[in-house]
């Protein structure tokens, strides 16, 4: 299974990017899929994830309202809209994805992909 993360790069406080996240490999099969981030001297944290049997969504607290996850099942892809960035939203973003309902429930991912960053200048 292969997670490919983009859409990330520089941008100024208040600004936007879309992160996407395709997944591909034999038989890929999830019951969701979803974000983390890692800022630079910070453990990695919990952004998003959507579940892929109804669509249900959970986002980290303090960037409710500013972030929105989505995804496009025949492409087998998550989004992360990401609004009114601060500079504290600078981090590399990993995207994930979950194999059975029960890891989704608990967020307990089994994929990672690859990191995309996210750099909010000021």
């Amino acid at each position: 299974v292969q997670l490919q993360a983009s859409g990330g790069g520089l941008v100024q406080a208040g600004g936007s990017l879309r992160l996407s996240c395709a997944a591909s490999g034999r038989t890929f099969s999830s019951a969701g899929m979803g974000w983390f981030r890692q800022a630079p001297g910070k453990e990695r944290e919990f952004v998003a994830r959507i579940s892929a049997s109804d669509g249900s969504g959970y986002i980290l607290n303090h960037v409710k309202g500013r972030f929105t996850i989505s995804r496009d099942d025949a492409k087998n892809t998550v989004y992360l809209q990401m609004d009114s960035l601060k500079l504290e939203d600078t981090a590399v973003y990993y995207c994930a994805a979950y194999s059975t309902q029960e890891r989704f429930d608990r967020n307990e991912n089994d994929y990672w992909g690859q990191g995309t960053l996210v750099t909010v200048s000021s």
